[in-house]
């Protein structure tokens, strides 16, 4: 492929060897285990976490910018290494498309990695649909676990947008068919496996998680979890190779980790606690993009994986377009390009509640722009004057034309911040001291905006079957809290597109536990967890 190198040459970067890799063709490679086990972190190591405004149809870049970040850096001969989500197939072929940047700031090679990749996502899907047969046989055969039909808890997955397969009746037609039941798939990276891989430390923490995965309920009401199937060992082999994370390079040559894919909305959406240590040995800094914006990645960056990773991050790059904030503004998609400073104006705000909310965390935050071509001087003086008003740090990137030259204002400005950070992460809540309701409470109203909660029956109901069944063993009131709701607003309403009432009615749909995961997912408006595919799919027009 044009300009690419080996991956082998790639890797010499960050002092990896043709021994340390496992090869996948000539530009991708996995990490192997020695390297986890044997390197040891680099000392005063910095994390810096990428996160963005409420995503809309004009694109934020988040990916793009930690590319751009990372080629900036290693322009400036500053040694880093991006850690990134896997893409799935779901938004790869529906609305969103792929995930690997754009222009001169993208990681290749980019078709390998928007589709099959490394395999790890079929290794997931795999997984997932072994464990949910396995339970349907149990049934069949006898039903030793005495597992009742209408409480399985765990679902089938594809990592495919399917919205027929919300809902399907299995084990039709005569008994040799199966049992009859009502069956939800879900998208592969929404499952808690995908999850667990994520939030895992090491193959020894991603067996006892995956041991710890409630999957039904027993007809006298006893939880039942995926040990007493007694398949971990046949998970574990399919997904051994799954667990070491992917090496790939910009299209400067500078090497990425890529591992794991769970989405934000209905999942944690952080790559792997397992590749960002990787990175910690690999580089002293490491930058992690978390998926859609602070309200969603970044407070599960934050409250979830830094706490079971004790994981502490320097600093925080917060991704706006004035493009997107003319549309929080109230421009329609098709007027984008026109001048509209009063549009840029009102939008500014959603910028601004990012900002605020991002710092309550305590760390030091710079708000990079992405410019676009068609940004008027105007825009660009009104959002910078917004920018001093508010003593907001703030940078110019423009490396979709002109790669890591186009980054070198943000580079800088970010190494002068990490130069003088000594600020400490601070948590939104205690997951030891609150309750479930509490911490769900919490982030709604700090995170969200939002002082009207509301639960419904089911959500209450199952709030309290989870402490019941389950406190004893799991301690489950100590979980954290992994909220599912729209990307494409600050609260639960997807049409509430700037910054919602104080007012608004933030309702709580249904609550489940992931048990292996160890968090609690709330589920919140209308969020579902199989996408659907657009009216023309991008899977159409895809080249």
């Amino acid at each position: 492929m044009e300009g690419l190198k080996r991956i082998e040459e790639i890797a010499k970067k960050v002092d990896l060897t043709k021994d340390d890799l496992v090869f996948y063709g000539d530009y991708k490679a996995k990490i192997k285990e020695e390297v986890l086990t044997e390197k040891e972190d680099y000392k005063n190591s910095k994390l810096i976490l990428v996160t963005a405004i409420t995503p809309t149809k004009a694109g934020e870049g988040k990916t793009f910018t930690t590319i751009s970040l990372c080629d900036g850096l290693n322009k400036l001969n500053k040694k880093c290494i991006p850690v990134l989500r896997e893409p799935s197939m779901g938004p790869t072929f529906g609305l969103k498309g792929g995930a690997t940047g754009g222009g001169k700031a993208s990681i290749e090679p980019s078709m390998d990695i928007n589709l099959h990749f490394t395999g790890d996502l079929h290794a997931l899907t795999s997984s997932i649909n072994l464990i949910a047969a396995v339970i349907d046989n149990s049934i069949y055969q006898g039903n030793p676990l005495n597992i009742d039909k209408d409480r399985v808890l765990w679902k089938r997955a594809l990592d495919v947008n399917d919205r027929e397969l919300r809902e399907v009746e299995i084990g039709l037609g005569s008994s040799i068919n199966g049992i009859r039941r009502t069956e939800n798939f879900q998208i592969t990276v929404a499952s808690e496996l995908m999850a667990i891989l994520c939030i895992s430390k090491d193959k020894e923490d991603f067996i006892e998680r995956v041991n710890k995965i409630l999957i039904a309920y027993s007809l006298d009401d006893k939880p039942i979890y995926l040990k007493d199937l007694e398949i971990e060992d046949a998970i574990f082999m399919l997904m051994k190779d799954a667990l070491l994370p992917n090496l790939v390079q910009t299209k400067e040559n500078n090497p990425v980790i890529v591992h794991g894919g769970p989405f934000a909305n209905i999942a944690h959406g952080c790559a792997s606690l397992i590749g960002t240590t990787y990175a910690r040995k690999l580089a002293p800094i490491v930058i992690e993009e978390a998926g859609f914006a602070s309200d969603l990645g970044a407070e599960k960056f934050f409250d979830i994986k830094c706490k079971e990773g004790n994981l502490h991050p320097s600093m925080v790059v917060l991704v706006a377009t004035i493009r997107a904030l003319k549309l929080h503004g109230g421009v329609e998609f098709e007027t984008l390009d026109e001048l509209n400073l009063e549009a840029l104006k009102e939008g500014s705000k959603n910028l601004l509640r990012h900002y605020s909310n991002l710092k309550k965390f305590n760390l030091p935050i710079i708000v990079s722009i992405n410019h676009f071509d068609s940004d008027k001087e105007e825009e660009i003086e009104l959002l910078e004057s917004i920018l001093r008003e508010n003593r907001i740090k703030y940078a110019f990137l423009d490396s979709f034309n002109k790669g890591s030259e186009g980054a070198i204002d943000l580079a800088n400005k970010v190494l002068e911040t990490l130069d003088v950070s000594n600020k400490e992460l601070t948590f939104l809540y205690d997951k030891n001291t609150l309750s479930i309701k509490d911490k769900i409470n919490r982030i709604v109203k700090e995170i969200y905006g939002c002082e009207n909660i509301s639960y419904s029956n089911e959500a209450l109901k199952n709030i309290d079957l989870i402490v019941k069944n389950l406190e004893k063993d799991n301690e489950v009131s100590k979980y954290v809290i992994c909220m599912a709701k729209t990307q494409s607003s600050l609260c639960d309403d997807p049409k509430i597109l700037n910054v919602p009432p104080k007012d608004h009615e933030f309702k709580i749909r249904d609550v489940y536990v992931s048990n292996g995961a160890r968090f609690i997912v709330v589920l919140a408006g209308s969020i579902l967890t199989m996408p659907g595919l657009p009216k023309v799919p991008r899977a159409v027009h895809f080249k």
